[in-house]
């Protein structure tokens, strides 16, 4: 299997993710150095931890689920792709949001 089309875009996330890393950091830092409110700042960290926790948590549920209907594709001898396998992966991965949203609600309250 020839994957070097996959070196560019790669390439480009890496890039991106680097500069959105770099941004970020200096507008806390520009935050912090501008002698903004002691509260503002810790709730706008407080609230990126949030978040990405919260990413992370999706991510984790819809993988979970996206595994299980693969592990359901397997379990029924499904080896091509038909509109059956991609049956099951859709409803896993909308399973698998319903899950996150579910878990979500409830960690907020």
């Amino acid at each position: 299997m020839n994957l070097e089309f996959l070196i560019p875009i790669v390439l480009f996330v890496c890039i991106t993710y680097a500069i959105k890393a770099v941004v970020d950091a200096r507008v806390r830092r520009q935050m912090v150095e501008s002698n903004g409110s002691q509260e503002l700042v810790r709730s706008i960290v407080e609230s990126e931890e949030a978040r990405r926790r919260h990413g992370s948590l999706r991510w984790g549920v819809v993988l979970v689920a996206l595994g299980i209907g693969f592990t359901a594709i397997s379990a029924q001898g499904l080896d091509h792709i038909t509109p059956a396998t991609l049956a099951i992966l859709l409803i896993a991965t909308g399973l698998g949001n319903l899950a996150y949203f579910l878990l979500a609600r409830k960690l907020a309250a």
